[in-house]
């Protein structure tokens, strides 16, 4: 079994963190794991929204996320565990994270704001 690459706070790099969380899934998977602080079982995180992430692409954006310097991942067994590394990496680059994931959450929010607003529009008053 080859070894889990968790790069050095030091040598974590701000254009390594920008990649992993340009996708919208891996910051919405970064989100799920920050907000838990640890993750015991990938599929708690397969599920976004009403989409389901195959165990190939979940795989994948771990892998993404952990190079970054983002999570921290544990073999435990069969299962592997994810932990975030936010507090490191806040501490090292200060503001960051806050800002790419307050970006994120803005986006989500107006998104929702605006489908609510179009369902409105297409309600008929009843009488």
């Amino acid at each position: 079994m080859r070894p889990l690459v968790h790069p050095a706070i030091e040598a974590i790099r701000p254009e390594a963190i920008l990649h992993a969380l340009s996708d919208p899934s891996r910051a919405a998977i970064f989100a799920r794991i920050m907000g838990a602080g640890c993750v015991e079982a990938c599929a708690s995180v397969s599920t976004l929204g009403d989409r389901v992430i195959p165990k190939s692409s979940l795989s994948s954006h771990i892998k993404v996320l952990r190079e970054a310097g983002l999570i921290r991942s544990e073999r435990h067994g069969v299962e592997m565990r994810n932990h975030s590394r936010g507090a490191e990496v806040e501490a090292r680059f200060p503001g960051l994270l806050g800002a790419i994931m307050n970006a994120y959450a803005s986006e989500d929010s107006a998104a929702r704001a605006a489908a609510d607003a179009g369902a409105a529009e297409g309600q008929t008053p009843s009488a």
